[in-house]
C-alpha cells in the first residue's frame, strides 16, 4: 500500500488522532513539513487558521494528499516522529513500508537566513525554549521588533514552544536582516544556556536551596528515634529500569544510578516528563528522594535545575481548600521574601529549569484521573487536581517530575504520562555490609554484626529491605544475646524494635516478657490509633484523634509517633501538633498488635484481613466529606467501635492490609503466643490462630482449584496470582510446618509460574519454606523479579523439590550461581537451570563445568544474554566433554566468538545427548563455522543448531554443506541475519538433494533479493526465508 493510499484509507482515524491531540503535537508536525519544504507559507497559514483542531487536520490532509505519494510519505514520517507509537496503534501501518530516512536538507535551500530558519525549524523551536525573552531583547535593541510585538510574542496564553513559533513567523515577515540577527544568535549558542537570574530569583534560589538542605540533612523517617545524618548513613539502593522500557532499547533490564535517572535509557514516552520510582514499603523510596534533595541543595548533582520543589503526597490530603499553583509552590514549600510575582513568572517562563519531587503517590486518597483538566497557573483548584495536571503536563509542561509509589497504586491511566518507570530493589549484599559499617563506626563491632547477619540466612534476606536492615542494626545487642533463638521473620524484627524502644523507655534490664506486659496499655492505645488510621487511609493524626485513642504524652514519648508538619486545617495547625508513625509498616505492626491483643476484635475483622481481593489499585476511595472529619473523631460506643472495625477494614488500602495480615500471622505463631502466654490477654489467641490458619489454607487451596486442567499432551502448570505470594508469606510468618504442608498438599502441577510478582529475597524465604513440603517435583519459574544473589541463598532449601528453575532477569551474579550450583549438585531432582538476562561472567563457567562433570541427570542449561566470552566457553567445554545427559544448551546473546565456538564444537563431536544448541548473536566467525561443520560430520544426536545474527559468509556455507552431507540427526539449521548471498545458499540446495533428515534451513535477513528468494524457494522448499 502506497503512502497516499494509506492516508485516504485511514483519513477518519488520522483526523480523530490529530483532532483529539494537543495543539503542540499538530504544530510540531507543521514544523517538520515546513522544514522539508512540503508546505508553502500560504498553505501553512491556511492549515493552522481554524480554531478547531479537527478542521485544521482535514485541511492539512487535503493539502498533503494533493501533493502526491512523496508528500504523503513525508507526512507519515512527521507523524511517527511526533506522536507516540501507542497513539498510532489503531492505524494499519503494517502493510506500508516507510522511507528509510528523513529527507536530507537541500544545499541550495540554505542560501538565505530565512530559508535556514525554515530548514531547521523543529530544532530551532526546541533551542529557543527558555530563551525567548533574551532573543526578543536583542531584536528590540536592533530595532527589528517593537515593544508591542515583543509583548505579543510573550503572551501568557502561548506555551514556550508556541512563543518560539510566533517569533519565527514574525521574523519571516520582517525580512532577511531580522532573520540574520536571529540566526547569528542561534549559531553563537552551541546549546541551551540558562538565562541569568535576577536578584529576586537568585535570592529565592538561595533560600530554597538552604531550606531543602536543612530539611533533607537528617533522615525524616527515623527522626523520632534519633537524629541520623543522611550523609553519614545513606547507601545507594539498586535502581532498575522497568523490563518493558528496557526491552524497547534492546535489553530486558539494567541498573541506573540515582544521578542518572533522567538519562536516555529506558524511556517509555518521550513526550512525558515524569519519572516514577516504585518499591515496596521500606525499600528506601523516601530516602532516595531525600538524597536527591540533598544532592541538589549542596550542589553535588542535578545542577541543570535552578529550582527544586519537594512535597509529601500524604500531606496533600490535609489541604482542605482550593489552591493555585503559586500557592502550592510558595505557601507549601518555600516563600519568596519579596517580588513574588517576578519569581513566579520566571518559573512559568522557564519550566525546564524546575524539578518537582513527589513522595508517596500511593498515599493519595483518590485514584489518579485525567478527566478534569486544569491549565491555569493562577486559578485555584483542589490540591489533588493540581498535582494530577502537573503530572500530565497541563501545568508547567517540560518541568521534570520524580514521583515515588508502591507498585499497586500505579494504574494504566497514570502510566500514559510516565516518561520512565524505575524499580527500587533494596540493598545488594554489598549494600547491606556498607550500611551496617556506616551505622557502626567501630570496625570490629560492625564486622561482628555483619558476620552474625550473614550467618543467619533468613535474617540476611530480610536485610535486603533497607528499613529492616536499619532495625537489625539498631537492635543488634538484643539480637545477638538470643543466639539460640534466631530471628526468622518480619514479625520477629518488629518485635525487636518494640522491645528496644520499651527497654530504652524503662531503662531497666527486665526480661522481654515483663517489659512487653508492663506496657500492654500503651501498645493497645497506639494499636487502636493505627487500626483506625488504616480503616480510613489516615496516616497523620491530630490531637483530637490521639485523644480518642487514649494516646498519652507518655505513649508518644516511646518514639513510634513523630511530630509531623502537616497541611491540616488552619485552626488545628495553630492549636495542635499533628503526629504520624515514623514508618507505614510500623503503623501496620501496631494495628496487628491491637487485632491480636484485643479480645473484642471480631471474627469478621480477621476475615477482612485475609479474604481474597480482586486486583484493584490499593487506593482507598473516600468521599470528599472525609476530609473535614474522620469517622473515628466521634466518640463511639464499644459496640459501635466493633462494628466500625468490621466494615471499614474492608475498604482500607490492600497493600497495608496485607502487611498487617502478615504481622497478625507472625504474632499468632506458637512461639510469639508463648512469649505472653501467661497472661489472660492471650486466652483467646488459640481461637484466632485456628481461624487464621483456616483462612490461609482455604485461600491457597481455593486458588489451586481454580487451575484449569492441562491441555492434551501438555503438563499441568499454574500462573499464581499476586496474592499467592502474600498468602505464602503469612504462612511463613506463622512458622508452622503443618500449616505449610496442608496449604500445598493439593498443589498438583508440574510447573509453577511466578513471573512479575515482585519476588525478592524476603519472598524467596517464604516460598522455600512452603514449597519444600510439596509431594512431587515442580518447575519453578521466577522470571523478572528481584531475586538476586540474596534470593538464591533463600531458595536453596526448596531446590530439592524443583526439577527446573527459571530465573531470567533477576540481577543474579557469579556469586549467586556458585551457591546455586553447590546445592544443585546434591539435588537429585533438579535437571534444568535457566539464567538468561542476568549479570553472569566467565567466572561462573567453572561452576557450571563442575555441574556438567558431576551431575549425570542434568538436562538443560540456558545462559543467554549474559557476559560470557571465549574464556568462559572454553571452561564450559571441558565440562561438556564429560557429560552425556545434557540435551539443551543456550548461550545466545553472549560474546563467545570464534575461539569459544571452536572449543564448544570440539567438545560436542562425540557427545551423545545434546539435541539443541543456540549460539545466536555471539560473533561466530569463519573459524567457529568451520569447527561446527566438522562437529556435524561426527555428531549423531544434535537436532537443532541456532546461529542467527552472527558473522557468517558464503564460504562458511560450503563447510556446513559438507558437514551435512552424511549427517543423519540435524533437523533444523537457523542462519538468519548473517551475511550470506545466493552463492552460499546454493551450496545448501545441492546438499539437501542428498539429505532427507533436514526439515528446514532458516535464511531470512541475508543478502538476497525478493526474486532470488522466490526462485530458491521454488527449487528447495526446506529453505525458509
Amino acid at each position: 500500500m502506497n503512502a497516499d493510499q494509506l492516508l485516504k484509507a485511514q483519513r477518519h482515524k488520522l483526523i480523530m488522532i490529530l483532532g483529539r491531540g494537543s495543539v503542540e503535537i499538530f504544530e510540531s508536525i507543521l514544523d517538520h513539513l515546513l522544514a522539508w519544504d512540503l508546505l508553502s507559507w500560504e498553505e501553512y497559514e491556511h492549515v493552522k487558521s481554524p480554531e478547531v483542531l479537527s478542521h485544521s487536520s482535514r485541511n492539512l490532509l487535503d493539502v498533503v494528499t494533493l501533493k502526491g505519494t512523496r508528500a504523503c510519505e513525508l507526512f507519515l514520517l512527521a507523524l511517527e516522529d511526533t506522536i507516540h507509537t501507542s497513539q498510532l496503534a489503531d492505524l494499519i501501518l503494517s502493510s506500508y513500508k516507510p522511507p528509510e530516512k528523513s529527507p536530507e536538507p537541500s544545499a541550495s535551500l540554505a542560501t538565505l537566513p530565512s530559508q535556514s530558519l525554515q530548514q531547521h525549524r523543529p530544532n530551532i523551536v526546541r533551542k529557543l525554549h527558555g530563551h525567548i525573552a533574551a532573543v526578543l531583547e536583542i531584536l528590540h535593541s536592533y530595532g527589528h521588533f517593537s515593544k508591542y510585538e515583543c509583548d505579543e510574542v510573550q503572551l501568557p496564553i502561548y506555551t514556550p514552544s508556541q512563543q518560539a513559533r510566533k517569533l519565527l513567523d514574525l521574523t519571516k515577515a520582517k525580512g532577511e536582516d531580522t532573520a540574520q540577527v536571529l540566526l547569528d544568535y542561534i549559531e553563537s549558542e552551541p546549546g541551551p544556556i540558562k538565562p541569568i537570574l535576577g536578584n529576586a530569583c537568585l535570592k529565592y534560589q538561595e533560600k530554597l536551596s538552604s531550606t531543602l538542605a536543612a530539611q533533607s540533612r537528617f533522615l525524616t523517617n527515623y527522626a523520632g528515634t534519633e537524629n541520623m545524618c543522611l550523609e553519614d548513613i545513606y547507601v545507594d539502593c539498586l535502581l532498575e529500569v522497568s523490563n518493558t522500557a528496557a526491552a524497547q532499547n534492546g535489553c530486558l533490564s539494567f541498573l541506573v544510578s540515582l544521578e542518572d535517572i533522567f538519562g536516555p535509557d529506558g524511556i517509555l514516552n518521550k513526550d512525558a516528563d515524569t519519572v516514577l520510582i516504585t518499591g515496596e514499603a521500606g525499600s528506601g523510596k523516601s530516602t532516595s528522594l531525600q538524597q536527591m534533595q540533598q544532592l541538589w541543595a549542596t550542589k553535588q548533582a542535578f545542577q541543570d535545575f535552578t529550582f527544586v520543589f519537594a512535597f509529601s503526597c500524604r500531606r496533600f490530603n490535609f489541604i482542605d481548600k482550593p489552591i493555585s499553583l503559586q500557592m502550592l509552590l510558595f505557601e507549601h514549600c518555600c516563600w519568596p521574601d519579596d517580588h513574588q510575582s517576578e519569581v513566579f513568572q520566571y518559573l512559568l517562563d522557564h519550566p525546564e529549569e524546575v524539578m518537582f519531587l513527589f513522595d508517596g503517590f500511593d498515599e493519595f486518597k483518590f485514584q489518579f484521573t485525567d478527566e478534569e483538566r486544569h491549565c491555569s497557573p493562577s486559578k485555584p483548584s483542589s490540591p489533588l487536581n493540581l498535582i494530577f495536571n502537573l503530572l500530565q503536563g497541563n501545568l508547567m509542561k517540560n518541568t521534570k517530575k520524580v514521583m515515588t509509589s508502591r507498585p499497586n497504586a500505579v494504574t494504566a491511566n497514570l502510566r500514559k504520562y510516565l516518561q520512565k518507570e524505575i524499580t527500587l530493589k533494596g540493598f545488594s549484599p554489598e549494600g547491606i555490609g556498607k550500611f551496617i559499617r556506616k551505622c557502626h563506626r567501630n570496625s570490629s563491632s560492625a564486622e561482628r554484626i555483619l558476620c552474625f547477619v550473614e550467618a543467619n540466612s533468613a535474617l540476611h534476606g530480610l536485610c535486603h529491605v533497607p528499613f529492616f536492615c536499619w532495625i537489625v542494626s539498631k537492635c543488634h545487642e538484643q539480637l545477638m544475646q538470643n543466639v539460640s533463638d534466631f530471628t526468622h521473620t518480619m514479625t520477629d524484627v518488629y518485635l525487636l524494635i518494640l522491645e528496644h524502644f520499651l527497654l530504652h523507655l524503662t531503662q531497666n534490664s527486665r526480661g522481654t516478657n515483663e517489659v512487653l506486659l508492663s506496657h500492654v496499655a500503651t501498645i493497645l492505645h497506639l494499636g487502636k490509633l493505627a487500626l483506625d488510621g488504616l480503616n480510613t487511609c489516615c496516616y497523620l493524626f491530630s490531637a483530637v484523634q490521639l485523644q480518642d485513642a487514649e494516646v498519652s504524652e507518655e505513649d508518644i514519648s516511646l518514639g513510634f509517633l513523630v511530630c509531623s508538619h502537616s497541611f491540616s486545617h488552619a485552626h488545628n495547625a495553630v492549636s495542635y501538633r499533628n503526629y504520624e508513625f515514623f514508618h507505614i509498616t510500623v503503623q501496620c505492626f501496631f494495628a496487628a498488635l491491637y487485632i491480636t491483643l484485643n479480645d473484642d476484635v471480631a471474627q469478621l475483622t480477621l476475615y477482612s484481613l485475609f479474604k481474597h481481593r480482586q486486583e484493584n489499585p490499593s487506593l482507598c476511595i473516600m468521599s470528599a466529606g472525609c476530609y473535614s472529619g474522620w469517622p473515628f473523631n466521634c466518640h463511639l460506643s464499644h459496640e459501635e467501635d466493633k462494628r466500625r472495625n468490621e466494615t471499614l477494614l474492608q475498604e482500607a488500602e490492600t497493600s497495608n492490609l496485607q502487611i498487617t495480615a502478615s504481622f497478625v500471622s507472625g504474632l499468632l505463631s506458637s512461639r510469639n503466643r508463648d512469649l505472653m502466654g501467661k497472661t489472660t490477654l492471650f486466652q483467646k489467641q488459640s481461637k484466632k490462630c485456628r481461624l487464621v490458619k483456616k483462612y490461609l489454607a482455604k485461600c491457597i487451596q481455593k486458588h489451586f482449584l481454580s487451575i484449569p486442567p492441562a491441555v492434551g499432551g501438555e503438563k499441568k502448570s499454574m500462573h499464581a496470582l499476586p496474592e499467592f505470594v502474600w498468602w505464602i508469606k503469612c504462612i511463613y510468618e506463622m512458622q508452622d510446618s503443618d500449616l505449610a504442608k496442608e496449604a500445598v498438599s493439593k498443589l498438583q502441577v508440574n510447573h509453577l509460574k511466578l513471573t512479575y510478582c515482585g519476588v525478592g529475597p524476603v519472598e524467596c524465604t517464604a516460598l522455600a519454606y512452603a514449597l519444600k513440603h510439596l509431594k512431587s517435583p515442580v518447575g519453578l519459574q521466577l522470571d523478572y523479579n528481584s531475586v538476586g544473589d540474596l534470593g538464591i541463598e533463600q531458595l536453596l532449601p526448596c531446590l530439592d523439590i524443583c526439577h527446573s528453575i527459571y530465573l531470567r532477569g533477576n540481577d543474579i551474579s557469579d556469586q549467586g550461581v556458585s551457591k546455586l550450583v553447590e546445592r544443585a549438585l546434591d539435588s537429585c531432582n533438579l535437571q534444568k537451570i535457566a539464567l538468561f538476562h542476568n549479570n553472569l561472567t566467565d567466572a561462573c563457567a567453572q561452576d557450571f563445568a563442575k555441574l556438567l562433570k558431576h551431575k549425570n541427570n542434568f538436562l538443560a542449561l540456558r545462559l543467554g544474554n549474559n557476559h560470557l566470552t571465549a574464556v568462559g566457553a572454553e571452561v564450559l567445554a571441558e565440562g561438556l566433554k564429560q557429560n552425556n545427559s545434557i540435551q539443551y544448551l543456550g548461550l545466545w546473546g553472549n560474546k563467545v566468538g570464534g575461539a569459544g565456538t571452536c572449543a564448544l564444537a570440539a567438545a560436542l563431536e562425540n557427545n551423545t545427548s545434546l539435541l539443541w544448541l543456540s549460539l545466536v548473536g555471539n560473533n561466530v566467525d569463519s573459524h567457529g563455522a568451520k569447527a561446527l561443520a566438522l562437529m556435524l560430520k561426527k555428531n549423531t544426536v544434535l537436532e537443532e543448531l541456532c546461529l542467527q545474527e552472527n558473522c557468517l559468509v558464503d564460504e562458511d556455507m560450503l563447510h556446513f554443506a559438507e558437514g551435512l552431507q552424511n549427517n543423519t540427526s540435524l533437523k533444523v539449521l537457523k542462519l538468519s541475519n548473517n551475511r550470506i548471498s545466493r552463492k552460499g545458499m546454493e551450496f545448501f540446495v545441492n546438499t539437501l538433494k542428498h539429505n532427507v533428515t533436514i526439515e528446514s534451513v532458516w535464511l531470512g535477513g541475508n543478502l538476497v533479493t525478493a526474486e532470488e528468494i522466490e526462485e530458491m524457494t521454488r527449487v528447495e522448499r526446506r529453505l525458509i526465508f
